[in-house]
């Protein structure tokens, strides 16, 4: 069969209805000011830090208060993503430890927010007194 006629694939993490994203924002977020975008602070966004960047999932009930994957809000959930985890305790920027196939999944996640939500901004590097 030649590939003319193969059928599309559809993309991996692509969502299912297409998005419209902002050019990525390079603004530094403080540690301080992403711990109160955890969806219970009214004026402030709700966003999660992967990586580095910082991505806006306000108005997506996921991330609401009292739902699965509110934990990631207001924090850099590397480890947790990585480990596919919900416990508060996984939820670290430090990634170091996780084997081979968790970084993947971790990658993984990191492909599927930046084809969904916006980034807003760069974390502030950690310091000795973030750690």
């Amino acid at each position: 069969m030649s590939d003319s006629t193969a059928p599309q694939q559809k993309e991996r993490f692509a969502p299912k209805e297409p998005v419209s994203l902002a050019p990525p924002k390079d603004d530094v977020i403080t540690r301080d000011y992403l711990a109160k975008c955890n969806g219970t602070n009214e004026g402030f966004p709700t966003l999660v830090a992967i990586k580095g960047d910082v991505f806006d999932v306000s108005g997506k009930d996921t991330y609401a208060p009292g739902k699965n994957y509110n934990v990631f809000t207001g924090k850099e959930p590397n480890r947790a993503l990585g480990m596919s985890s919900l416990k508060l305790e996984d939820c670290v920027s430090d990634y170091s430890t996780l084997s081979e196939k968790e970084t993947q999944t971790l990658n993984d996640w990191y492909t599927f927010f930046s084809k969904r939500y916006n980034i807003v901004g760069r974390l502030e590097a950690e310091t000795s007194s973030n750690l």
